[in-house]
């Protein structure tokens, strides 16, 4: 009886309990229905949940002073004003109206690096009373260039990014061609292959055209400028580049690449800035040099033309007194030819001063008309001439 009894008491408390299968029972589809609309409350209370609790924290007053407090809204502002900078930058790309010295048109990036690193004055008031309100034409857009490119300087010094750039090429091909023979193997179709758009991405033409023509643009830019040092279109940059070098030369020595790198970017950036925040001290200490160096100048002209006309002077005196003095040798010769005591030209003799006279016959010596005799060798001729007698040798 207990046997018996039992049986139905288990079966009842079976029943009691939640039966955890929907699709065991006849009715399924009614029970997946019941599941699927427990899991979508429960989805919309979370939802409900997650939203009631950002709008309290949206809302409450803490946060709505950090939203609209005035740090948001100086942020906001300096964001709209460094756009608006950019914006001011990229309008600016135009070629100038003035041209270069031969009178060839420059290129739009002349104007766009002079609005870049270009100065803004103050009034003449304002700036005796405050100095530091000189500043850059587009200060947040120059800030902002300034620090990327020093960034990216000190990036590529400390950050092997061609490492970084081929470890990330290998592990999108790794993935998927892992993907694809995956794929593959388990579906019989790859991931990638399937993942493949209808349509490669291609450059535009027109935004290719564009890019090839600002990179003209920016090369020719360097060109001309260096031309334009070179040629000595405005005497004071030829003189900063010659200084500029100057010190490169002495600095690459010592200095790495990327310290070069930083401090021409430093160079380049902050000097326009420092000239016209100190242009007073520094106007004052050209003009200071350039009455030096027109002292100094006028000075050595004036010793030059001192020097110049010494010389001259005695120049012209020797010159004067050696003429002097071949006009008198001159003179002297034509009188002593003119006059009756004058040497014979034709006198064999010109040691003598004789008189001069035709020649006659009798200044002439008789030719011998006797034949001489063969006499020996150790007669008496020989003899005598070698005692050196001077008297006559008769034969």
């Amino acid at each position: 009886m207990s046997d018996h009894g039992s049986a139905p008491m288990a079966d009842q408390q079976k029943t009691d309990y939640p039966n955890l299968d929907p699709y065991a029972s006849s009715n399924g589809s009614e029970a997946q229905a019941k599941a699927q609309s427990g899991l979508q409350n429960a989805r919309d209370s979370v939802y409900n949940n997650a939203s009631a609790a950002y709008d309290s924290v949206a809302n409450h007053p803490m946060t709505q002073n950090v939203v609209n407090g005035p740090v948001v809204e100086k942020a906001k502002e300096e964001a709209n004003k460094t756009s608006n900078e950019f914006s001011n930058l990229a309008n600016s790309r135009k070629t100038p109206d003035q041209p270069a010295a031969t009178g060839q048109p420059l290129t739009n990036y002349h104007s766009m690096f002079y609005n870049l690193l270009s100065v803004r004055l103050s009034p003449e008031p304002v700036r005796i009373a405050r100095a530091d309100t000189d500043q850059w034409e587009n200060p947040r857009a120059t800030g902002v260039s300034f620090a990327t490119t020093i960034v990216f300087i000190f990036g590529t010094r400390y950050i092997p990014v061609l490492k970084y750039l081929f470890k990330g090429l290998y592990i999108i091909f790794g993935i998927t061609a892992a993907a694809e023979i995956a794929g593959k193997v388990a579906f019989d179709k790859g991931l990638a292959t399937q993942m493949r758009p209808r349509k490669y991405y291609v450059v535009p033409k027109e935004n290719l055209e564009r890019a090839l023509e600002d990179v003209e643009q920016l090369i020719n830019f360097f060109v001309i400028e260096v031309q334009r040092i070179i040629f000595v279109e405005n005497v004071y940059a030829t003189i900063a580049a010659f200084t500029t070098t100057f010190i490169g030369y002495w600095l690459v020595k010592f200095v790495p690449k990327w310290g070069l790198a930083l401090i021409a970017t430093s160079f380049i950036y902050l000097l326009p800035l420092i000239y016209v925040r100190n242009r007073e001290q520094i106007v004052n200490q050209l003009e200071r040099a350039g009455n030096m160096i027109g002292q100094q100048t006028q000075q050595a002209k004036e010793m030059a033309a001192y020097h110049t006309g010494r010389a001259t002077e005695t120049v012209k005196h020797t010159a004067s007194t050696y003429s002097a003095k071949a006009q008198e040798m001159v003179g002297h010769g034509k009188n002593r030819a003119a006059s009756p005591a004058a040497p014979n030209p034709a006198n064999l003799n010109p040691a003598k001063d004789e008189p001069e006279r035709e020649v006659q016959g009798e200044d002439f010596p008789t030719a011998p008309r006797e034949e001489f005799h063969n006499a020996p060798h150790d007669g008496p001729v020989v003899a005598q001439a070698e005692a050196g007698s001077a008297e006559p040798i008769q034969i």
